[in-house]
């Protein structure tokens, strides 16, 4: 299975309003904090398919999401790919710079468009170490992260095709704007390392189910009720884990 190559990065600012979407990190810092980020904080659009950062290499910014949802994928010397976690506006891109690994072997790219906030990874070092909430923050965040990729890979070596496509769709579904999802059958298969044959036969069984509606690269989901119960338990430990370190004071 040989990855798709994503475009490079590219800058497009976009502007700020009244009633934009906002990053949950972000959102929950204190005045003192956010005012002095808000300088340095860039908007930019996130474009499917661009590299925010790449396999070995030290990101220049954090990234904030606004709205989409970028995908942490790694990548085998044959080209092939899978994806480890998914990152909406839960979250940021860039937890090494602050973990102090300065570099992943893994790279982020985009998987849904939308809008963010980017921040210098000096700006970010700077008040890692000043400010105790968004040093709690940011690393009770990474630890949801790291279940979200444990239970990645639990899911991909245990579960069925069918249950390892009803958590990427949840998982995506909570960072979507909507119920619709622009993902190919053939990108499906990319993110999950499987052959498309598989997700094609999962697929049609969720259709069948009446769960999805799946028609030129776009998947409808008409029951996310059914596609919980078709799950396997690894979403809802990935879900169930983020709502509490979320929720701690």
């Amino acid at each position: 299975m040989v990855c798709a190559t994503p475009q490079r990065f590219q800058r497009h600012p976009v502007s700020e309003r009244r009633g934009a979407p906002r990053n949950g990190l972000l959102a929950r810092l204190p005045p003192d904090a956010s005012a002095r980020l808000a300088p340095d904080l860039e908007p930019i659009a996130l474009v499917a398919g661009q590299v925010l950062h790449d396999a070995g290499s030290p990101p220049a910014h954090v990234v904030f999401p606004l709205a989409g949802i970028v995908s942490l994928q790694y990548l085998t010397e044959s080209g092939g790919c899978a994806e480890i976690a998914q990152v909406g506006n839960d979250g940021v891109i860039g937890v090494a710079l602050f973990m102090g690994g300065e570099s992943t072997p893994g790279r982020a790219v985009v998987r849904a468009a939308g809008q963010a906030l980017r921040l210098p990874a000096a700006q970010l070092k700077a008040e890692f170490k000043r400010h105790a909430e968004l040093h709690v923050a940011l690393l009770r965040y990474t630890q949801a992260l790291l279940t979200q990729m444990a239970q990645t890979a639990i899911c991909n070596r245990h579960h069925l095709i069918e249950q390892q496509l009803c958590r990427c769709l949840l998982l995506s579904l909570d960072r979507a704007a909507g119920s619709t999802l622009a993902l190919t059958q053939e990108y499906l298969a990319q993110l999950l390392g499987v052959r498309r044959e598989g997700v094609s036969q999962a697929a049609a069984k969720l259709q069948r189910e009446g769960a999805i509606r799946y028609a030129r690269g776009r998947i409808l989901v008409l029951d996310r009720a059914r596609i919980e119960a078709l799950s396997c338990e690894c979403y809802r430990v990935v879900r169930r884990e983020t709502e509490r370190l979320a929720a701690l004071e």
